[in-house]
């Protein structure tokens, strides 16, 4: 009698299967099938269906050279995995394999690896001595102390440019939010989150105080993720809207009214977190790595020449 490998659902197990919101937490719980399974073999079960995941999508890779093609470099493969990752849409704890990842960008294991290990400093995924890298399962638990620390550091950081903003630093600051509002009108998820950090980034950078914009990046970075995975769509026009308030009190010079609205943005935010209950299985990881990169070449890619043109 032939036994049926269990790394390969059924039809029926697949359309039960779902994404419990607990596997980003404390890790209790992997991928539920809707049936019962021995604890015991959770972690290996894991294992094996993100291994299975790899080899299906190797299989499926196109083989023509499609995105050697491309002549994409270090930066065009950042770009497009950060696209990947900071749309959501890659579980938690999908391993990342370079051998996989160079098959898709047409490019070489070593650049992948490059690609990883700065995706990794970034805290966009997890990168593990001798086991590879893995997407990153962001932790709600943690939210609480990066957000707390937030709101000193950045309450702090307004209080002062309150006073301290030039014609520079606020028309730097207005073209950036024109960008966000641009990026919420043609409900780009990813670049809307992109330019969300990176509103909070400009304000330390404008500090002119190195150690600010140090510490600065840390707590962006281990925030993105969150945003990332648990806030609703929905909340971008909230972001947009309270970076406006904070740039209003600072052209203001309203010292109070900026630190006020930095540290109620902040709370926003955090309370906007929520875990997801249960969703659908997710797309393939090459399926979601080829509507990166599709969007990705739309943005890079010139437009074609006007018919009739010279």
């Amino acid at each position: 009698m032939m036994l049926r490998d269990r790394s390969d659902p059924t039809e029926d197990e697949a359309q039960t299967r779902c994404n419990c919101a607990q596997s980003w937490g404390d890790g209790s719980c992997e991928w539920a099938w809707g049936t019962a399974r021995p604890a015991l073999s959770r972690a290996g079960t894991a294992r094996a269906e993100r291994d299975l995941m790899d080899r299906k999508a190797v299989r499926a890779v196109p083989s023509d050279g499609e995105a050697a093609q491309a002549g994409m470099d270090e930066e065009a493969v950042h770009a497009v995995l950060a696209r990947a990752l900071l749309d959501g849409r890659v579980p938690a704890g999908t391993k990342l394999g370079e051998h996989f990842l160079a098959e898709v960008f047409g490019v070489s294991r070593e650049r992948v690896r490059k690609v990883l290990h700065r995706l990794g400093h970034e805290r966009l995924i997890t990168v593990e001595k001798n086991r590879g890298a893995f997407a990153i399962a962001p932790d709600l638990e943690e939210a609480r102390s990066v957000y707390e620390a937030r709101r000193i550091l950045e309450g702090g950081i307004v209080g002062h440019l309150a006073t301290a903003l030039d014609d520079a630093g606020a028309a730097r600051l207005a073209a950036h939010l024109a960008a966000e509002d641009a990026a919420m009108a043609a409900g780009d998820r990813f670049t809307s989150i992109r330019l969300s950090a990176e509103f909070h980034s400009i304000l330390a950078d404008l500090t002119g105080n190195v150690l600010i914009r140090r510490q600065m990046q840390e707590l962006v970075a281990r925030t993105m993720m969150l945003v990332a995975f648990f806030e609703p769509d929905s909340s971008v026009a909230c972001q947009c809207a309270e970076h406006r308030a904070v740039f209003r009190a600072l052209s203001g010079r309203s010292r109070a009214g900026a630190v006020r609205a930095m540290t109620t943005h902040l709370s926003l935010v955090e309370t906007r977190l929520r875990p997801r209950v249960c969703e659908t299985v997710p797309p393939p990881l090459e399926e979601v790595l080829i509507d990166a990169l599709a969007a990705w070449r739309t943005r890079t890619e010139p437009p074609p020449p006007a018919r009739g043109a010279a």
